[in-house]
């Protein structure tokens, strides 16, 4: 199974987007990508602007090779409902538009499936179901929290299997605290993981240091319980430059099995959206 981080946190972007290829299979899971708003009160630098580009059209390329696309929940950053050709004949898997999903994805549901059409091949709601494609078979949870709690929605994690081979993909989970959430990953035994880990760039204000104490353990029941080679963490975690130290025990227990996805993808931690303040003082703009 070929697997390939197209966009991360720890590679510039706020993204998850990700492609998969089994022996019969093409995936694109979540062909998203934007950047945070502010940070440190300042706007996206420049040099994330070209790197946001940059991003997009290696989502665009590989959405030409898939054959199968996934969208596990409705924000921006892992779908784009301004480019529906993305989709045009492929099989298509998106969580479900109006049940487990809160108003402001509702209303994003339907803006995206208005703008898909008939452009799919198939469009099938997939929270809780199973497909199978002769020797890949793609098994989604039933909706689980983005985050600690409701009130960003909902979202669906995506296991993957092949022959022997496994690889999860969490979404939006920011830990993860909740059981559903774990049962889901453990149950699976993935050899590779793909973990949304804790939100703790905004520890102390949007997320708390008990759900921080509980991804923590959670991590570690996870390296315990499961096959798991490779455990990706990323994503809303690595908007944290302490990302490393906030996950120590993890880290300690995991050993070269805890890494993020520019690491699996044999590149350096780039993390442009940590490092805003920095881009600034070392790459000063004009306003």
């Amino acid at each position: 199974m070929k697997i390939v981080p197209i966009a991360s946190d720890s590679m510039g972007t706020r993204s998850m987007a990700t492609y998969v290829e089994t022996k019969n299979c093409k995936i694109l899971i979540d062909p998203g990508v934007a950047l945070g708003p502010r940070r440190y009160g300042l706007p996206p630098h420049p040099l994330e602007l070209e790197k946001l580009q940059e991003d997009w059209e290696n989502i665009l390329k590989f959405s030409e090779k898939a054959e199968i696309m996934i969208v596990t929940h409705y924000h921006y950053d892992h779908h784009n409902p301004d480019h529906p050709e993305i989709y045009e004949g492929k099989d298509t898997y998106i969580k479900h538009p109006t049940e487990k999903i809160n108003i402001s994805q509702k209303n994003r549901a339907k803006y995206f499936i208005e703008k898909l059409g008939k452009l799919p091949n198939t469009l099938e709601f997939c929270d809780g179901k199973t497909f199978s494609y002769d020797e890949t078979v793609i098994k989604f949870s039933p909706p689980v929290f983005h985050g600690t709690n409701a009130r960003l929605g909902y979202v669906v994690e995506v296991s993957i299997t092949c022959g022997d081979e496994r690889f999860l993909f969490t979404s939006d989970v920011e830990g993860p605290t909740q059981e559903d959430q774990v049962e889901f990953i453990i149950n699976e035994n993935p050899d590779i993981l793909y973990l949304d880990g804790p939100m703790t760039y905004m520890l102390g204000y949007r997320y708390s240091a008990k759900s921080l104490e509980e991804s923590v353990e959670n991590m570690i029941r996870i390296l315990k319980k499961t096959r798991v080679r490779k455990m990706i963490v990323d994503h809303h975690f690595l908007r944290d430059l302490q990302w490393k130290e906030r996950i120590k025990k993890v880290i300690e227990i995991g050993g070269g099995k805890v890494i993020t996805a520019a690491e699996f993808y044999g590149k350096e931690n780039l993390m442009l959206e940590a490092k805003r303040k920095e881009l600034y003082e070392k790459f000063p703009v004009k306003r």
